[in-house]
């Protein structure tokens, strides 16, 4: 099955916990090799990280477990701040 790349835009973004990380917001392309090299999340979830100190996120496309009605992403311990969402 393939998809339109434009289809990837504004995606929600899960991680395999069902946590909610953001919406896609851009598509980074390695033209060269032919392929997705990451996603940029726009609408980043408040909880994961501090807001007024975001500098944008990308998402390695090696990490993305899944892609369908959602995204969803390996879960990575450590890699948003604690809160309400400590690892278990």
């Amino acid at each position: 099955m393939s998809k339109q790349i434009t289809d990837l835009f504004e995606l929600k973004i899960y991680t395999e916990k069902s946590i909610f990380v953001g919406e896609v917001e851009d598509v980074i392309i390695d033209v060269e090799g032919k392929k997705i090299e990451s996603l940029v999340v726009g609408k980043l979830n408040p909880e994961l990280v501090d807001i007024k100190n975001y500098k944008g996120l990308k998402i390695p496309f090696r990490i993305i477990r899944s892609i369908g009605d959602i995204a969803i992403i390996r879960h990575l311990p450590g890699a948003f701040r604690s809160g309400n969402f400590e690892e278990s």
